[in-house]
């Protein structure tokens, strides 16, 4: 079992970074592959960035390849998602997620186990 809370959210001007952190609580959580994940309201939850149990594997939506930044600190069983340049078309609840891993860094929602609660990004132009 997995437990993920989302700290970091906020309100932002265009152009402006947020660093959002995911900590864990759970004996699996050093081999699990942890994505993020944004869902704007009327929109279908997509895949921001994934990464891999060492951090040697990461995958980012093409949006914001560029401009964020996964990482994970094994050490604090947590993983961030550094954003920079924010847009507008950021905005959206962010989560993260976990899963097994099981050697790819998962895309789709539906095969993630465990999630957090959610934290609000706002970026306003």
């Amino acid at each position: 079992q997995v437990q993920l809370v989302e700290t970091g959210g906020g309100q932002v001007q265009a152009g402006d970074s947020l660093r959002l952190s995911c900590t864990a609580s759970g004996r699996t959580f050093s081999s699990s592959g942890v994505g993020w994940f944004r869902q704007a309201p009327g929109e279908e939850r997509e895949f921001v960035a994934g990464i891999s149990p060492n951090g040697g594997r990461i995958n980012y939506a093409d949006s914001v390849k560029g401009r964020f930044t996964v990482s994970r600190n094994s050490a604090k069983n947590t993983v961030y998602l550094q954003m920079n340049s924010l847009k507008p078309e950021d905005t959206a609840v962010y989560y993260c997620a976990a899963r097994p891993y099981t050697g790819v860094v998962v895309t789709t929602s539906g095969r993630y186990n465990y999630w957090g609660q959610g934290t609000q990004v706002t970026v306003s132009s």
